[in-house]
């Protein structure tokens, strides 16, 4: 059952004013910063990797272009762009683009409709992106972690393929028992991961101290504009630097704005620059060192136990993506743009800790294809970039609309802003089409088929909500009916709950109970539920009950509320009703549960072309069983079928 999202969000600017506990900034190290912390494993390697079909040539100039441009990535993408701009941007706490979609649903009046429905379905498309990164990201990271054994063995290169599977199938199998256990030792991990790699960072510094002159952007534009032939195109691993920016806004939920921004500028930041400039001096010194400069960086002892370190840095990389996914697909259907799945809370005290079995094995089956097929981080990192690349600049573009929207920020800072800013995600974007038949076009598919599906499934909801409408007819008219019924119907006790989409028509298996059996229950509950576009509300807020023209028939609706984040439950909202409100006591712990379950046909009117239809009736399959989405009683609950053509 497909429920249509309603009321408005309220827009927060941050969390600016609340103290941060360091508890939190630990848990946001072990959560946030896992894919970006991670990116020194892979960058530099990439970016002078001599089989790229436009290698950078390792010379001295191009080692201080490289490490500049990396630097200046890492503070405009991440710094600015995301710590100090986007993130003060957010919908009741939450971030990430699918809050950003939100906002702007309920953004604009009649003039710029066309212009808001424009973005969100940019917005849309950003987000089935991240479906693509979810992929790439447990592959890549692991599969670069683990390579490592090859520097501290080279004998042991035939077995980094397995071992990264066998890592990534323990990884997804463990998802279904939570993270809540696990998530206690990420941070702790993390912080030891952050001080190792600047540790191992300022040691590549004392022997060739140089290096520090390529904080200098002179070096970043030098490089770029002075040699655009190799910069332009080195751009596209040097976007690997700024992988897992997405997150630091699409989990600022959980953690708050101060204690993601305390952890990044604190510790993340500083180890990760000090990484990417040791790698320079030791490329410097020593140019054999580039097939795997951040574990040669380490001293010989060292290489084992951080080739240890970075396979848990790179499973905590991949585990804070997956569940990302999770919300991601959790909050799309919420809102309209996927079927309802089967969500599993796996936490008693953290709501936003899920488990979506069907997100999970579908991104099991694509990480071990992609790891069998590109068997390499350096193959794979061509697909990564395109993926990172095009939702920062979506998210960008976005976050700028709202801001002269929402916020009235005068349109010459938009301007003066977003211009520069934008022309940075355009440049990321334009290297990484160069390597669109290298491995690009995988996360553009899968981002293009995703959000094929999204589009499709909202367009199939609404030609199917149109159709139950006209089947179902006005509640209103249908009470009247039924208190104007000759001879009166018999009312049999108890307590009947029938799930509707709406106060507006008449749930279908109520009008056939009606009308073929002759009977309806002493208490009836019309129910329907509203998806806010807020992430949760209170249980003061959580139901409205209209009598619906009758005070003492029995029959009432009931609307109840829940945020995007929240999976709804019937029974707990029936149980905040108010006996006075409800025409007497409802028998919740023995009520029966009426459900109208469509079986949907491919018909002929021109609603969609041929092709959506057939695949909004193949997606419809994967609907979870609607009876234990909202947590109703398999043994109290009454399904009846209806047939609706597409």
């Amino acid at each position: 059952m497909d429920i249509e999202p309603g009321v408005s969000p309220s827009i927060h600017h941050g969390d600016g004013r609340a103290s941060v506990r360091p508890a939190i900034v630990v848990g946001a190290l072990g959560v946030v910063f896992g894919d970006i912390g991670t990116s020194p494993i892979y960058t530099i390697q990439t970016v002078f990797n001599p089989n790229d079909p436009h290698p950078v040539p390792l010379v001295r100039d191009n080692v201080y272009g490289v490490v500049s441009l990396i630097f200046w990535s890492v503070m405009i993408i991440v710094t600015l762009t995301y710590v100090l701009l986007v993130m003060r941007a957010d919908n009741d706490g939450e971030g990430g683009i699918m809050a950003l979609i939100t906002l702007l649903r309920r953004l604009g009046g009649p003039r710029s409709r066309r212009t808001t429905a424009m973005l969100a379905g940019l917005g849309i498309f950003g987000a089935a992106l991240f479906f693509g990164d979810s992929m790439i990201t447990p592959a890549i990271s692991v599969l670069s972690a683990v390579e490592g054994l090859k520097v501290v063995e080279p004998g042991l290169q035939d077995l980094i393929v397995p071992i990264t599977a066998i890592i990534i199938i323990g990884l997804f199998m463990v998802q279904r028992r939570g993270t809540a256990a696990v998530g206690r030792l990420f941070g702790p991990v993390m912080i030891v991961w952050f001080v190792a790699i600047g540790t191992c960072g300022v040691a590549g510094i004392s022997r060739h101290p140089e290096i520090l002159a390529a904080l200098s952007p002179t070096y970043a534009v030098g490089f770029l504009f002075g040699h655009f032939g190799i910069g332009f195109f080195a751009l596209a691993a040097i976007v690997l630097a700024v992988t897992g920016a997405e997150a630091l806004y699409a989990d600022m939920g959980h953690f708050g704005r101060r204690a993601i921004t305390r952890g990044w500028l604190l510790l993340v930041l500083p180890a990760c620059v000090l990484s990417y400039l040791g790698q320079g001096a030791l490329l410097l010194g020593d140019e054999s060192a580039v097939g795997s400069p951040f574990f040669l960086l380490a001293p010989g002892w060292a290489r084992l136990p951080m080739v240890l370190l970075a396979t848990a840095a790179t499973v905590i990389a991949s585990q804070a993506v997956i569940t990302g996914a999770y919300s991601v697909a959790s909050q799309a259907a919420q809102l309209g743009y996927l079927p309802r799945l089967r969500i599993a809370h796996t936490s008693e005290s953290t709501i936003g800790q899920i488990y979506v079995p069907w997100i999970n094995w579908m991104l099991l089956v694509a990480v071990l294809t992609l790891v069998f097929a590109f068997r390499s981080s350096a193959a794979l990192a061509y697909a990564f970039g395109m993926a990172v690349t095009a939702t920062i600049t979506i998210t960008t573009l976005l976050f700028f609309y709202v801001a002269r929207v929402k916020w009235r920020t005068p349109l010459w800072l938009i301007v003066l802003v977003a211009g520069p800013l934008l022309l940075v995600d355009l440049l990321f974007v334009a290297a990484n089409l160069t390597k669109l038949v290298h491995g690009a076009w995988l996360p553009l598919l899968i981002g293009i088929t995703a959000f094929t599906v999204m589009t499709t499934w909202r367009r199939g909801r609404d030609v199917v909500t149109r159709a139950r409408a006209q089947a179902e007819g006005p509640l209103r008219a249908f009470v009247d009916h039924v208190q104007d019924h000759r001879p009166p119907l018999l009312r049999v006790p108890g307590t009947a709950v029938f799930l509707n989409r709406g106060k507006e028509t008449a749930p279908l298996a109520m009008r056939a109970n009606v009308e073929h059996n002759q009977v309806l229950h002493e208490h009836v509950v019309i129910m329907s539920i509203d998806t806010l576009p807020v992430p949760r509300i209170t249980d003061a807020q959580r139901t409205e009950i209209d009598p619906l023209g009758y005070t003492e028939d029995g029959i009432i609706h009931v609307t109840a509320y829940f945020g995007y984040m929240e999976t709804p439950n019937i029974q707990n909202a029936l149980r905040l009703l108010d006996p006075a409100l409800t025409e007497g006591r409802l028998a919740i712990d023995d009520a029966s549960y009426f459900l109208s379950k469509i079986e949907l046909r491919k018909g002929s009117a021109p609603t969609m072309a041929p092709w959506r239809k057939r695949l909004f009736i193949a997606t419809s399959h994967i609907t979870a069983d609607a009876a234990e989405y909202f947590g109703l009683p398999g043994e109290r609950t009454v399904i009846m079928g209806a047939r609706i053509d597409v």
